[in-house]
């Protein structure tokens, strides 16, 4: 009984060599170049422009405009979205504050 539970234990993973699938092809095509979007003036003090950016949406890339947001109190450092490469992928890192 043991040398037939070891030779199953030892199957096992060499089975799943064999049933593997290939490796999945890069689902997005490639990013578009950034359009450019002329800056409006800000409407007040406490406004920082956000740039657009590209956005999938399931089938091709979409603009996402540029636009104002507001500066929140407290935090000193606004960090603008932008396209990273994480774990081998492209995703889309959202603006944030520091």
């Amino acid at each position: 009984m043991k040398r037939f539970l070891l030779g199953i234990m030892l199957a096992l993973p060499a089975a799943g060599a064999l049933t593997a699938q290939p490796a999945a092809a890069q689902p997005y095509p490639p990013l578009p170049p950034p359009r450019y979007e002329p800056v409006p003036p800000p409407p007040g003090g406490r406004y920082v422009w956000e740039n657009g950016h590209w956005q999938w949406n399931g089938v091709q890339y979409v603009w996402v405009p540029g636009r104002y947001v507001v500066r929140r109190p407290g935090w000193s450092r606004y960090a603008p979205g932008h396209w990273a490469v994480r774990h081998g992928r492209w995703v889309w890192v959202p603006a944030h504050w520091r």
